[in-house]
């Protein structure tokens, strides 16, 4: 499958926590940093995410806040 999005990375999935609705996937990148995903639960299970798989955290916004205090 082909996608436009041109920010990947890799990682291992950390830890997946879900409710009736959602899903939280914290993966974990190669540099020890992590990255969490919010997701339907539905997709979580079609996907069958599970704690350790090694997945693509792929990333498309249209417009990035800074916000600074």
């Amino acid at each position: 499958m082909g996608l436009s999005a041109r920010n990947r990375l890799s990682g291992t999935i950390e830890s997946v926590k879900t409710d009736e609705i959602m899903a939280e996937v914290v993966i974990e990148l190669p540099d020890g940093q992590t990255i969490t995903s919010t997701i339907t639960r539905g997709s979580a299970d079609r996907l069958g995410l599970a704690e350790g798989d090694e997945v693509e955290a792929v990333i498309k916004a249209s417009e990035v806040m800074v916000n600074k205090d």
